[in-house]
C-alpha cells in the first residue's frame, strides 16, 4: 500500500507509464442544486452547495487528469470513474479524447431517494472505460445496475465523516471484477479510503492520493487498522485533527 497526501496532478508524475492494473475513483465534481425541497441537514443544507462546491478542492476538471490516467494504466486495464449528470458529457469527452474506449455506464442504485427540483435522485453514474484491448470482467454475471445501500459513516454528533464517501461493498464489486490478487489499483481521489479498504480485503496492492489532510489521515488509519471506525477516529482525534 502506498498512500500520499497531496495534489494527484503532481503525484501522478512519479507513476511510471503502463504500471497500473486498474483505476477506481470518485473525483470531486459539482453537485446539483436541491432547491427549496432539498434535504434539511447534512451537506445539502450548507450554503456552499448552492454553488455546487461541497469540498475545498473540487475545482479540478476531467481533462486535467484524464491524460495521466491513460498514461499510467496498462494496456487492457479498466478504469471506473463516478460522476453525475451535470458532469457526464464533460467526463465522457475528456476520457475518450485521450484514447480511452468507453465500455458502458454502470448505475449505482443507492437504495434511497434524495429530494430535488426535477425528480428525486436515487443513483450515480459509474463510467466504465478501458485502455486498448478489451478484457472481460471476472464476474460476467454482474448486472450493470449495482444496488448497494448508501450507509454513510457517522460521527458522534450525527454528521458524516465524509459527505460523498462510497460504500466499501460497491468498490469491492469494481475491484474484484477488474483486477486479480496482487495487482495494483490506483485511486487518485481516495477521500477517506474506501477503495483502499476494498483492495485490502481483496488482497490487491493499492496506491491512493488525497489532497485534503483531514480526509487523508482518516483514510490512512482506516486502511492500516483492522477496526475501520472506532480505532481510526479515536486516533485521529488524539492527533487533534478534528
Amino acid at each position: 500500500m502506498k498512500l500520499l497526501c497531496g495534489n494527484c496532478l503532481e503525484l501522478m508524475n512519479d507513476i511510471l507509464d503502463d504500471s497500473i492494473d486498474l483505476i477506481v475513483t470518485d473525483p470531486p465534481y459539482k453537485m446539483t442544486s436541491r432547491g427549496p425541497n432539498g434535504l434539511r441537514g447534512g451537506m445539502y443544507s450548507k450554503g456552499i452547495v448552492r454553488s455546487g462546491k461541497v469540498f475545498n478542492y473540487n475545482d479540478i476538471l476531467p481533462r486535467e487528469y484524464a491524460k495521466d490516467f491513460y498514461r499510467v494504466l496498462k494496456d487492457g486495464g479498466h478504469c471506473y470513474v463516478m460522476t453525475n449528470h451535470i458532469n457526464l458529457i464533460d467526463m465522457l469527452n475528456s476520457f475518450t479524447a485521450v484514447g480511452f474506449h468507453f465500455v458502458k455506464s454502470l448505475i449505482w442504485d443507492k437504495c434511497f431517494k434524495i429530494m430535488g427540483r426535477f425528480y428525486m435522485n436515487q443513483f450515480e453514474y459509474i463510467l466504465f472505460f478501458r485502455k486498448g484491448v478489451g478484457i472481460q470482467i471476472n464476474n460476467c454475471n454482474t448486472p450493470d445496475i449495482l444496488s448497494v445501500p448508501h450507509d454513510k459513516l457517522k460521527q458522534d454528533d450525527g454528521s458524516n465523516y465524509h459527505d460523498t464517501a462510497k460504500p466499501v461493498k460497491l468498490m469491492k464489486i469494481l475491484v474484484e471484477n477488474s483486477s486479480k490478487e496482487g495487482e495494483v489499483v490506483l485511486d487518485p481521489f481516495m477521500g477517506i479510503g474506501t477503495t483502499g479498504i476494498a483492495c485490502k480485503k481483496l488482497n490487491r496492492d493499492f496506491i491512493g492520493f488525497e489532497i485534503d489532510e483531514y480526509y487523508f489521515n482518516i483514510a490512512k488509519e482506516r486502511i492500516e487498522t483492522g477496526d475501520y471506525i472506532d480505532k481510526t477516529i479515536n486516533k485521529v482525534r488524539q492527533q487533534k485533527l478534528f
